[in-house]
């Protein structure tokens, strides 16, 4: 079974890394066949499973209760967990809700922001709880950021970004995504952490990747983000089935085929 371990093992050996979000059994069997290395229970379910036009309105109940389905199905992956929009804004509530997601069945949990997060990180790092430290675009605060809009551009943008990403990892963070900003700026994070890092639309230098299960599926509505390849229909899925989808996605990470620099932002 993939572990913290492994992909601390992955990062030094430089070996790329699968992620897909999953919210029911059995895709999550066919991610296990297909031996993706991370699960993520996103709180992208609100908009891809219930209808939501963002993540705001997820709950921790909601959570808990898609994590349940995956680690029922689950034998391969590390399962990560998001914690919902204001579900850990006081560090109590934090802690109680982390402990109903491990529960649950979450190996490591994952929540947005930046070096605001040290404390909270150091204290569950402290209670044995993981976490994965979600920066750049981050679609909780998509009010604040006015829209969904690339991170870290700019010196002092990405000078940020960099400063929060080492100091999260300092107070214990086990794991980083990296959403949305420009290449260069993920490559020069990923080299500067020892944690490995996740990214999504951040280029092809970050230790792994991350797609939202339905967008790598070509289950896309709308504009089709940049950072999207559609693996089912691709020619090289000759089966054009869901598990050869999976099985491509990581097939084409591990060896570097995925992503391309046109799935990137600079």
């Amino acid at each position: 079974m993939t572990t913290l371990s492994t992909l601390k093992k992955f990062k030094r050996e430089g070996t790329k890394f699968t992620c897909l979000t999953c919210y029911d059994s059995m895709f999550a069997r066919m991610m296990d066949k297909a031996q993706i290395d991370t699960i993520l229970i996103g709180d992208s379910l609100g908009m891809v499973v219930q209808g939501h036009d963002s993540t705001l309105p997820v709950t921790v109940d909601d959570m808990a209760y898609h994590t349940a389905n995956i680690a029922r199905s689950n034998q391969h992956a590390l399962i990560l967990a998001d914690l919902p929009f204001m579900s850990y804004v006081t560090l109590p509530e934090a802690i109680a809700n982390s402990r109903k997601l491990m529960q649950a069945g979450a190996h490591v949990i994952k929540i947005e922001g930046g070096s605001e997060l040290c404390d909270l990180v150091t204290t569950l790092a402290q209670a044995g709880t993981p976490t994965c430290v979600h920066l750049g675009l981050t679609p909780q605060s998509v009010n604040v950021f006015g829209g969904y809009k690339i991170q870290g551009r700019g010196d002092e943008a990405a000078d940020k970004l960099l400063a929060d990403a080492k100091a999260v990892v300092a107070a214990g963070a086990a794991l980083l995504v990296l959403e949305c900003v420009p290449a260069e700026l993920a490559k020069a994070v990923t080299e500067a952490v020892t944690a490995p890092v996740i990214g999504i639309g951040a280029g092809a230098d970050t230790d792994g990747q991350v797609l939202v299960m339905h967008d790598m599926l070509g289950m896309v509505h709308g504009r089709v983000p940049r950072f999207v390849h559609d693996f089912l229909t691709d020619e090289r899925n000759s089966a054009r089935s869901i598990e050869g989808a999976f099985a491509l996605y990581q097939q084409s990470v591990r060896e570097g085929s995925f992503p391309t620099e046109q799935h990137q932002f600079s």
